[in-house]
């Protein structure tokens, strides 16, 4: 893949071979936006035969689809596009979704709440999806059922579970009462909402202190994305604060791109800098939080914030550790060729809770995922060998809304296992205002085109 352009790597939205996916009963196409920057795949199903319907009507009471955001939904809505004679149940408890992707725009004030919030009535009216709105409350590996907060109980021949992330306790006082003092805003939603608020409320010259969490987490650009809009938000509305971020790490996603932003927009490294970051090898990590005195503990002492969002330690979604789906990692092992957990077969993990590196956790990652399990579940129930698959990323940050910057790469199937493909992908260009401006707009359209895919 030597000489893989930029544009070449954008235009390379399919997650599985062409080839295959014909075996598999798929067709692929794909088509530039409106601005000519990105490619949209349309796939069109190859409709089975009457005895491969047959085959699966009659061995299979359907797919049970549990979670309902970027890899959820995916896996659902394609299910139903490659092989439309497949029985889709898609259960998720909320009857809207909010993104964490494009959430740190709105505490930026560049996006409202609602650009952000997406329903799932096209999943259930255009696509054919039983969207059912309940709470699993426990799936029973052995007897392949589901049960509902509600009382009912769904037989699944196959069950692909997208649970997200939950916390685990990495920082002393930081408990449920204290989220609603110190939000983390790594669920989209209220939370997401709280924090806006709080930073419209705070005075100006206060301090907004930070605390990324430890590896692995959700979205790692996420954390100096927010700080950087954030940043930006004070700069226009109250100039003499600052984001002082204190991270359980010692160095970040794009950190070279994020400092060079920092220097060039809000002083990073002056007497005057709207951001200053502590790493861990500084005595950064935050050990504990001090709710009534809106202060946090650190090796240097005591830290004082007019707002404070603190981003706790991640793991799997409490329905994967409840189902015995994850190790002592607190994550999700599977088999990369098709997301079966190695753990309970017939039971698909996909989305933040698989263990999936180097692919990171992010929502672009989960939406490849959910394609490629989609596709292999389809080739399982037909009684067919599961395809050798290909994954995309792209995670934008903005900066400033004028100024955006990208890390992407292509990964394949290598000994059973993600690897990054030879020669794709790489960082922003750090040299080139023009780009960083373009950079901004297909941050945006990468959100709008995604999220349409999905939902839309």
């Amino acid at each position: 893949m030597s000489g893989f352009s930029r544009r070449k790597f954008l235009k390379t939205a399919g997650v599985v071979p062409a080839a295959s996916l014909a075996s598999a009963g798929i067709l692929l196409s794909a088509c530039d936006d409106k601005a000519g920057n990105k490619a949209v795949m349309t796939e069109t199903p190859v409709p089975a035969t009457a005895a491969e319907t047959t085959a699966t009507q009659k061995g299979s009471a359907g797919v049970v689809v549990i979670g309902g955001g970027f890899g959820g939904a995916t896996a659902a809505r394609y299910l139903r596009q490659f092989a439309p004679e497949i029985n889709v149940t898609l259960i998720e408890p909320k009857h809207q979704f909010v993104t964490c992707p494009a959430s740190n725009w709105v505490l930026g004030g560049e996006r409202t709440q609602s650009f952000i919030t997406h329903g799932y009535n096209n999943l259930r009216d255009r696509h054919g999806v039983n969207v059912v709105h309940d709470r699993v409350t426990s799936i029973d590996p052995d007897a392949r059922k589901v049960t509902l907060q509600g009382g009912d109980t769904l037989d699944y021949e196959r069950l692909i579970v997208s649970p997200g992330i939950d916390f685990r306790a990495n920082v002393e006082g930081y408990d449920a009462a204290a989220m609603e003092a110190m939000p983390h805003a790594w669920h989209g939603g209220p939370q997401t909402a709280l924090l806006r608020k709080q930073l419209e409320a705070m005075p100006d010259g206060g301090t907004v202190i930070m605390a990324p969490p430890p590896n692995p987490f959700r979205c790692p650009p996420g954390p100096p994305e927010r700080a950087s809009m954030i940043a930006h938000y004070l700069k226009k509305y109250k100039p003499k604060s600052k984001v002082l971020i204190l991270d359980a790490k010692d160095k970040f996603s794009k950190q070279g791109l994020f400092i060079e932003g920092w220097k060039q927009h809000y002083g990073y490294g002056t007497d005057n800098a709207m951001i200053e970051w502590v790493p861990a090898s500084s005595d950064g990590v935050v050990e504990a939080v001090d709710v009534a005195g809106m202060q946090v503990k650190t090796g240097f002492g005591m830290q004082k914030g007019d707002v404070i969002n603190i981003i706790p330690a991640q793991q799997a979604g409490a329905i994967a550790a409840q189902t015995g789906l994850t190790d002592d990692s607190g994550w999700c092992p599977v088999d990369h060729q098709t997301w079966e957990s190695t753990i309970h077969s017939k039971i698909h993990v996909i989305g933040d809770a698989a263990i999936q590196s180097p692919l990171p956790k992010s929502g672009y990652a989960a939406n490849s995922e959910a394609k490629v399990c989609a596709a292999n579940v389809v080739q399982l129930l037909r009684g067919n060998a599961p395809i050798d698959p290909h994954w995309i990323n792209t995670c934008y940050s903005l900066i400033t809304p004028e100024h955006g910057i990208s890390v992407s790469m292509v990964y394949d199937l290598v000994d059973g296992k993600v690897a990054k493909a030879e020669g794709s992908g790489g960082v922003s260009t750090s040299d080139d205002p023009t780009g960083r401006a373009l950079e901004a707009a297909y941050a945006v359209d990468w959100y709008r085109n995604i999220t349409y895919d999905i939902f839309g």
